[in-house]
């Protein structure tokens, strides 16, 4: 296999496709609403340039998505599954100080939707892919390059489909890497942290409806379904939430509490959270499963009291946990309110002491090597889900060297998203290393 060298041209082009795949607006306002289609054939197009031969997925017309191999030299190893999803949520001009879909590169930043959401991962992919090209590098393992649809829905147009009708297109993949993983976290005493993602909550989203008497507003009604919601909702979202721990949470406890020199007491996890500060950060919303109301749908007029309320709730919950969750929600609603799940996903766990999960981290410590890897488990879900149902064992590893002034987390889904170029050169150098090695 050639030296390691990430070419100049390489670090180039990964500005250049995270800017041109942002001026794609591929909005996905769910329902359908999105249309993929020109960020798969930008995608296509590049690939296409590195020699490969993407091929375009729909199971609904314009959303698209592009899966492509790259053969390795060892025809009897694994594959390594490459994923990136195309699609991004939402974003309001008026409240951002750059335009969302501008793809402006000012002072050193490259601004706007998919910033680090994560057209950023697709544009390294795309710029390592190219650069293996001209330097004529092959890895050891075939590696498969899936750039999806409909992430930020349900992703029955993108992982989704391509899992259940598609499965030929993986075939020999046992591990993937995707988003939210390997950025720099600071603590606020000088430490640099670098979580590794080796599992993700399970995806719950509930609809919640209360029945009852509809009559007129000045009317007593035991029966008032917007009460019985109300009640319902407030259950819910006031509960606390029993502590669970899984492999993944547990190890990143484990090396959070050696890293600052401080015992690892599981009998006391709210305690240990306190003590490790703001890298608690990484893992509290891991440590218990969670139910958040976010919608609330009742009524059509004021002095009519409806016969019907719903709301929506975003459940999440961890590993081994999923019919403790369902009971606790049977619990909470109560006999006069019906819940049903309208999109649901399994957690996952990953083992932190593989090989795959070894070489991310060398890849980190060699271009940070004043950075501390941990593993970590992720609050939400990512394609990785779906992908789950052929065997493959994900991991979220983008990797991005981040200032302290600029808060990572607070930019997925948030106003002013935006990425250092130089964050994006350390992600195209240290994902280059861990594929040329994996």
């Amino acid at each position: 296999m050639a030296e390691l060298q990430t070419d100049e041209l390489s670090l180039a082009e990964v500005v250049e496709f995270t800017s041109g795949l942002i001026r794609i607006d591929t909005t996905n306002r769910g329902g359908g609403d999105c249309r993929e289609r020109p960020a798969a054939e930008y995608a296509a197009e590049r690939l296409a340039g590195a020699g490969l031969e993407p091929l375009l997925l729909e199971r609904t017309p314009g959303r698209t998505n592009v899966v492509a191999r790259i053969e390795g030299t060892d025809p009897s190893a694994d594959a390594l599954l490459v994923h990136g999803h195309l699609d991004v949520v939402p974003a309001e001009a008026a409240d951002w100080r750059v335009h969302p879909f501008s793809g402006e590169v000012r002072d050193g930043v490259v601004w706007g939707r998919g910033a680090v959401d994560m057209k950023n991962m697709d544009a390294m992919i795309l710029a390592v892919v190219r650069a293996w090209a001209r330097q004529g590098v092959r890895p050891r393992r075939d590696i498969v390059l899936a750039f999806t649809a409909d992430e930020e829905a349900s992703a029955e147009d993108g992982s989704g489909f391509l899992a259940d009708t598609h499965p030929e297109l993986f075939e020999g993949c046992t591990e993937g890497i995707s988003e939210s993983g390997a950025f720099t976290f600071h603590d606020g005493t000088g430490r640099q942290i670098y979580p590794i993602a080796a599992g993700e909550r399970g995806t719950g989203w509930l609809r919640l409806t209360a029945r009852g008497r509809a009559g007129h507003g000045s009317k007593v009604n035991k029966e008032n379904a917007v009460t019985r919601l109300a009640a319902a909702v407030t259950r819910i979202g006031e509960h606390e939430w029993p502590l669970r721990l899984t492999p993944t949470v547990r190890a990143a406890l484990t090396e959070l509490a050696a890293l600052y020199g401080i015992d690892a007491d599981f009998g006391d996890v709210d305690r240990l959270l306190e003590k490790l500060g703001p890298a608690a950060k990484l893992v509290e919303a891991t440590v218990r499963n969670s139910a958040n109301p976010t919608m609330l749908e009742a009524g059509y007029k004021l002095n009519v009291i409806p016969g019907e309320a719903v709301a929506h709730v975003d459940g999440r919950c961890l590993a081994g946990t999923e019919d403790e969750f369902r009971a606790t929600l049977d619990r909470l609603t109560g006999p006069d309110v019906d819940w049903e799940y309208v999109h649901r996903e399994v957690a996952l766990e990953a083992p932190v002491d593989s090989p795959t999960f070894a070489a991310m981290r060398a890849a980190v410590e060699e271009f940070a090597p004043e950075g501390h890897v941990v593993p970590y488990c992720m609050s939400g879900g990512t394609d990785a889900k779906q992908f789950s149902r052929l065997g493959i064992t994900g991991y979220g590893f983008s990797p991005l060297k981040l200032p302290a002034d600029l808060d990572y987390q607070a930019l997925f889904h948030g106003v002013d998203e935006r990425v250092p170029v130089e964050a994006l050169h350390f992600g195209v150098r240290v994902l280059d290393r861990f594929l040329r090695t994996v």
